[in-house]
Formats: structure tokens, C-alpha cells, sequence
């Protein structure tokens, strides 16, 4: 279906009444046990979901759109939120906000709570857990708009609002390999994200340009967690020819990272150099300062609600997603410039 399935689809469907769907999809009594089967089958194929602002609905829209971001508590989140609000606001939208703690079941049980009725669509930033794109597919197929920020799903034809990460990350590891480093680590996400593979790509790509190995050892994914951080620095450091240059996926794992470095009383950058993402206002208060990545998080978060308000607002149906690729900038600090 095209749009969001009500009862009298599947009463069309189904040549029979409207009080009869409303009765069998409430289990009343006098309903013939096959057509019920033959509703709840078929309201199951088509996704059907009572939509309990149906009847505010036919008089007003709820001009209401759903945020769900992986974590509230990571500054670049949080940031892009107040741009998503701002160009909200100034559109006469309102944002119901959640997020997923990296867990993909609260993923979809924060997409199923919000299509129910309440939003007219979505902005999302994926869990590093999420794989499984049905509930996704779900909203597709009901005709409620979604535009990806940060983190997408490559193979769902929506509007996306990305950064050059793959530039990003070779001007990052150029930047490391110009300051002197012969063998630069790499501290992934989840293979699973999206963001995280686009960077590990551009690193490669630095690397080879300069004539580096690409090895595989000194490749490490991980979950989004400080502890993990800390952990795969330590495993870095154990091997038998450390690194002496690092590239972060994120600050929040590079502040991890630097904690290793730190308890292994190893000079920075002097014997190891750091460089991160996101310029979290951490970078500029931890000793050394962080060297990162700046990501234009408000513009981020404008142009996706725009984006998507455009696709609400589309009454003709001529919309075609579009997918925007906004410039970085590195910012270097302490941790990645040695002294020549």
C-alpha cells in the first residue's frame, strides 16, 4: 500500500463492512472465526495499525515530526538536534524526540511508537546494532517520509544530510602522516555503521596515496563504549610494532584511547599522535588538546528538517529524495602536532 492502510482498505479488500473489520480487529464475539482470520492476515500483510489520531487528523495535521538518535548524551547528537529544532520551529514544527542507547529493539519500538498516529515523519540516526531494515521498509511502504542524518541505510532510496567522511578521514590520516607517523592505527565502530566504514575507507585510501601498507592488524573495531576504547589502545600498544599515530572513529573514544596512552606513560604525540571526530568541546579541555574533525552539526540538522518538511509538505507527490554531502574541518591541537 501507498499510504497509511486504514479499516476501509481492508474492508474494500475484503468486500465486507467497516464495523465488521473494527469488530474482528477487536476480537468481538459475533465475528465468524474465518473472517477474522482473514482480517488479522490480512492486516498483518498490509501493516495496518489503528491510528489513534485519526479523527483529530481529518480536521487538522499534527505538524509533528520524530527525532530518534542513537544517544542524547553524545555532544554531536545533541548539537544537530538544536538544528533540527531551529528550522522546525521556523516551519511551524514540533519534534518528539528519542533515543535508542545503541540498541536496535528500542530502535523499532521508538519507530513503531511514533508512527502510530503521532508524527508525519522521521529523522534518524541508525543504533550501531541496527541490520534489519523492515521497520524502516515499514514506513516506506506507508508513505510517511524519513531522511537519514549521520548514520543511513545505503540501500533505502531516502533523503540523507551526510558529511565527506571519506575526505574527512584522508585529510585526518595525511595530516598524521605529514607530522611524521610511519604506522597509523585505526579505531572503528561497529562494523555494522555506516559513518564508520566511510572513514576507515578514506584512511585507506591516505595510506596508500603515501605509499603506507594497509594492515589488517592495526584495524580494530569496537562498540561505541569508553571501556572498549581503552581496551583495544592497550591491544595497539601490546603488539610486537606499535603504532605511532591513531585515528579515532569519535572523541568520546578518543578521550578512551588517550586514557591508555596516558597509563602506559607514553608521550603524546611525540611517540603516539591522536586524531578524532566530531570536535567535541572535550577536545579542549583534556591534556593533551584533541585534534578532531568539525562537522557542520547545525547545518546538518536544518537542511535534513527542511528535506523532510519539503516531502510532507509535497501535496503534487513530486518530491525525489536527495542526498546533501556537507564539508569538514580538521582541527588541530596538541595531540597531533609534533614540534620539527
Amino acid at each position: 500500500m501507498a499510504h497509511q492502510v486504514t479499516i476501509k482498505d481492508l474492508a474494500r479488500h475484503l468486500n465486507v463492512s467497516v464495523a465488521t473489520i473494527s469488530r474482528a480487529l477487536r476480537d468481538m464475539p459475533e465475528i465468524k472465526p474465518e473472517t477474522r482470520q482473514a482480517v488479522l492476515q490480512l492486516a498483518k500483510e498490509w501493516d495496518y495499525q489503528p491510528n489513534i489520531l485519526a479523527t483529530s487528523l481529518v480536521k487538522s495535521r499534527t505538524k509533528t515530526i520524530g527525532v530518534i538518535v542513537p544517544d542524547l548524551a553524545y555532544h554531536f547528537f545533541a548539537s544537530v538536534i538544536k538544528g533540527i529544532e531551529a528550522e522546525a520551529i521556523a516551519r511551524g514544527y514540533s519534534l518528539l524526540l528519542t533515543q535508542t542507547s545503541e540498541l536496535y529493539e528500542r530502535e523499532l519500538i521508538n519507530v513503531q511508537n511514533l508512527s502510530r498516529g503521532q508524527v508525519e515523519g522521521f529523522i534518524i540516526s541508525l543504533s550501531q546494532e541496527t541490520v534489519d531494515l523492515d521497520h524502516l521498509k515499514r514506513l516506506q511502504r506507508k508513505g510517511i517520509p524519513l531522511v537519514f542524518f549521520d548514520r543511513d541505510a545505503q540501500e533505502l532510496d531516502v533523503s540523507k544530510v551526510m558529511v565527506d567522511n571519506v575526505g574527512a578521514a584522508y585529510e585526518a590520516t595525511k595530516h598524521l602522516i605529514d607530522n611524521g607517523c610511519k604506522r597509523i592505527a585505526f579505531l572503528a565502530g561497529p562494523q555494522s555503521v555506516t559513518v564508520s566504514n566511510q572513514r576507515l575507507e578514506g584512511y585507506g585510501n591516505a595510506l596508500k596515496d603515501h605509499g603506507m601498507l594497509v594492515e589488517d592488524e592495526l584495524i580494530v573495531h569496537g562498540e561505541y563504549a569508553l571501556s572498549k576504547a581503552v581496551a583495544i589502545t592497550h591491544h595497539l600498544l601490546n603488539l610486537e610494532n606499535r603504532p605511532d599515530g591513531l585515528i579515532v572513529v569519535s572523541d568520546r573514544l578518543a578521550v578512551g584511547a588517550i586514557s591508555a596512552l596516558k597509563a602506559r606513560n607514553i608521550k603524546i604525540p611525540d611517540e603516539v599522535a591522536v586524531v578524532s571526530f566530531n570536535d567535541e568541546p572535550i577536545c579542549t579541555v583534556i591534556t593533551p588538546t584533541l585534534s578532531s574533525v568539525a562537522q557542520p552539526t547545525l547545518d546538518i540538522g536544518r537542511n535534513a528538517t527542511s528535506l523532510l518538511i519539503d516531502e510532507i509538505e509535497d501535496a503534487a507527490g513530486t518530491f525525489k529524495p536527495e542526498i546533501q554531502i556537507l564539508k569538514t574541518q580538521l582541527i588541530v591541537r596538541e595531540s597531533s602536532q609534533r614540534l620539527k
